[in-house]
Parts: structure tokens; sequence; C-alpha cells
């Protein structure tokens, strides 16, 4: 590391190396991003990589469509329903096309069957079809990032925790890692799980908390097996859940309508690359909706269940921009949605 920066990034997530990219391609190349483990080695490493252009939120729906638009620029750089929330659909469509988004295109229950064989079209009105939403594999997303930003001129500092944050006389601030002081102009807190207990280095008690979160792979379903391409990755608004192909199976992800807080403080510097204890008792009312909507879920067994933290706030929405009262102190966090929302 050098001794000063104008930008010190502080976190090796997505939304961190999606910082740095964003930085170094305005023209901002002396950036360091700090990582205190690895890349990925937080909420990333085990997220499902599902990405969505919806949201009602309209500036987190533009949010989200740019986010989106820049996975190709970025791999090329670097190498359950309603009649309530059909109609919510429709003026959700009519809203994407004002924003100039014009792919998507509202579908029949037969058509959506006919898109992904495993849904139970009992009780659906129709569904809304973005081809823009997808998953994508995290790590290499993150690393993609990470390679680009460092191609621009940032350099990626890994197994290196920041242990301190200090405003300097002159500005700037003083950057405490475990392998010496560094010092910038401005400073990121991206630190996802731990920006918490970063921004209480600076006296600020960021609204975030971690919530643990599920989701399941499924062992080889022949239906599955038998799609070929893409099939689209569904999200069941009225069952709180997601649900994508993950191979030849299924990967679903359970949204919880009564979520538990852990570890309110920020996750323990030492909290790695590690799995919560599964819960299942705690997600079982979302369960039996989704077993109702994919049947085919009841005659297959589970490979792998996956519980892991994620931060969020109050809202739900990104936590994002300048700190009053600290000038060159920004926060990049509680991006709960982090592969929708990370640019």
């Amino acid at each position: 590391m050098k001794s000063h920066y104008r930008v010190v990034v502080i976190g090796g997530g997505i939304v961190g190396v999606s910082v740095a990219y964003h930085l170094t391609l305005r023209g901002l190349t002396d950036v360091a991003l700090i990582e205190r483990d690895r890349l990925t080695a937080g909420s990333s490493w085990h997220a499902a990589g599902g990405f969505h252009a919806i949201n009602a939120d309209t500036q987190i729906a533009a949010l989200q469509r740019y986010t989106i638009e820049m996975y190709p620029k970025i791999e090329a750089e670097s190498g359950q329903g309603t009649a309530e929330r059909w109609r919510w659909l429709k003026a959700e469509l009519a809203l994407m096309r004002t924003q100039g988004h014009d792919g998507a295109n509202l579908l029949s229950p037969a058509e959506a069957v006919a898109m992904v064989p495993i849904i139970d079209p009992a009780g659906l009105h129709g569904a809304l079809f973005d081809p823009d939403e997808g998953n994508l594999d995290p790590n290499g997303a993150v690393y993609a990032y990470a390679a680009a930003a460092r191609a621009r001129g940032a350099e990626i500092v890994t197994g290196n925790r920041v242990t301190g944050l200090a405003r300097r006389p002159d500005g700037d601030w003083d950057v405490l890692t475990e392998r010496g002081t560094v010092t910038a102009e401005h400073v990121v807190n991206a630190a996802g799980l731990w920006a918490r207990r970063v921004g209480r280095m600076v006296g600020v008690n960021h609204p975030i908390v971690p919530l643990p979160h599920h989701y399941l792979v499924t062992d080889e379903i022949p239906a599955i097996a038998a799609i070929t391409g893409l099939m689209p990755a569904v999200t069941d608004l009225e069952g709180f859940t997601y649900l994508q192909r993950e191979g030849n199976g299924l990967l679903l992800g359970v949204y919880e309508e009564r979520p538990v807080h852990w570890e309110v403080d920020g996750a323990p510097w030492d909290f790695g690359m590690t799995l919560l204890p599964v819960d299942i008792d705690r997600i079982t009312p979302e369960l039996k909706l989704a077993f109702k909507r994919f049947p085919i879920l009841a005659e297959v067994g589970v490979k792998k269940w996956v519980h892991g933290a994620f931060t969020s706030t109050p809202d739900g929405n990104p936590l994002v921009g300048p700190v009053d009262g600290l000038p060159g102190y920004w926060a990049a966090c509680g991006v709960f949605a982090g592969f929708s929302q990370c640019a």
C-alpha cells in the first residue's frame, strides 16, 4: 500500500468492488480497496446471485436497471398471485416503460407455465416477464468488478482489516489497518456485515442490521433438465420466494414475513465464510406456499441448504451517500439486494 490515497473503499464484497470500479471509471484512479479477509468473504460468497429490475420505488428501479446493464459491460471489460397483485404488475409494467425499459411484457398463466413448466397456474392472474432479470455467478461478478477496477488503476488490498478511522486536522482521514496507517481524502464504508462497526469508528450508528436468509438447492429434476437454453428466474410476490435454475435442479430462496435479527451490532470481526445453522421451522409458512406454487419441490430431494446473513436497512433500501458532519466520509452499505443494486 501507498501512504496516501484520494479514496479508500472499505470492504471487498460486490458493493465495494463496484464502488472502486465506478470511481476509476470516472477518472479517479488513486483508489485503494481494503478488505479484512478476501474478496466476497461477507454476504457475496453465499448469495444466490439473482438480480431484478422491478421495484416500487422509481429511483431504486432505475438503479437496478443500471446495475443489470453494467454486468455485460463488466464481463467484457474484465474478460404466488391475486387480482390486486395482477393490477400492481400492470402498473409496474407501465412504470417500467416510462423509464425507457421496453423489453418487459405481461404473460397469461399458460404462457408463464410454458416458460417455466414447474409452475402450478392455479389462482394465477398472470405474470410479468422481464428478459433482463436473471441470476449470475456471485463470486465471478465480484472478481470481474475487481479486475476491471484494478485495470483502471485501483489498488485491491486483501487480508488487511481496517481497525480505526480518525479525522486529521487538515481534513483528510487516517485509516488504521493491521498493516499500518494510510491517509485518504475520502473514505467509503462498503463493509457490508461489518459496516455498523466501521461506522462507529467515526461516531455514526448506521441503521443497518444483519438478517439471516435461507435458500435451498434441489437434486436434479427431469423437467428442468429438459429445458433447453435459459429458464427465466421466478419471483413469487405472494409466496415470498424466488426460484431459479441451478444446474438441472432448482434454487429456492425465502424472504421471510417475520425476519429475525442477527448480531445487531454487526458481524464479529472474525466471522468469515461461515453459514448459520438451518432453521426450517422459521420459514415453514413461506415453504408451504412455495410447495403449493411449485409442486415438484415435494417430489425431489434437497441437495443443500444455505443460511447466511445479509444486511438490511429499516426501509429495505440502500444506505448510500455522504454523511452530514463528516466531510469525506461516505456510506455504501445496507444493500440487501446486492447484485441488483450494487452499481
